[in-house]
């Protein structure tokens, strides 16, 4: 039922025109109290620390880092046109640029894809 209740208010908030972050962490937080009392801030050390030091989400910033680095210098669009420069005259030299630049984009972040 409570559930229910914060999906209206959601939606109501929503609907008034409130920024969906704000209106997520609003209700989450009020009917949080409302439930658990003020001692549901206990836990928030606790888990802050462990999202820090959860290994996984260490590479989010340095993804963000490089993507930024590479609009900014304009490197993927260079190496596309490069790649179109090279396959131009070939028939499909638009995919065939695509795949190589993606492929070294992946291998350049880690994403290890395998073909069957």
């Amino acid at each position: 039922m409570i559930g229910l209740v914060m999906f209206g208010a959601t939606l109501l908030l929503l609907m008034v025109g409130f920024p969906v972050a704000f209106t997520f962490a609003g209700v989450a937080v009020i009917f949080g109290v409302l439930t658990q009392g003020i001692d549901l801030f206990g836990f928030m050390p606790y888990r802050i620390m462990s999202v820090m030091q959860n290994t996984i989400l260490m590479a989010v910033p340095l993804f963000i880092f490089m993507g930024i680095v590479l609009q900014k210098t304009k490197l993927a669009e260079q190496l596309l046109e490069a790649m179109g420069d090279l396959f131009g005259n070939v028939r499909g030299g638009l995919a065939v640029s695509t795949i190589l630049v993606g492929s070294l984009l992946a291998a350049s972040t880690g994403v290890v894809g395998l073909v069957w």
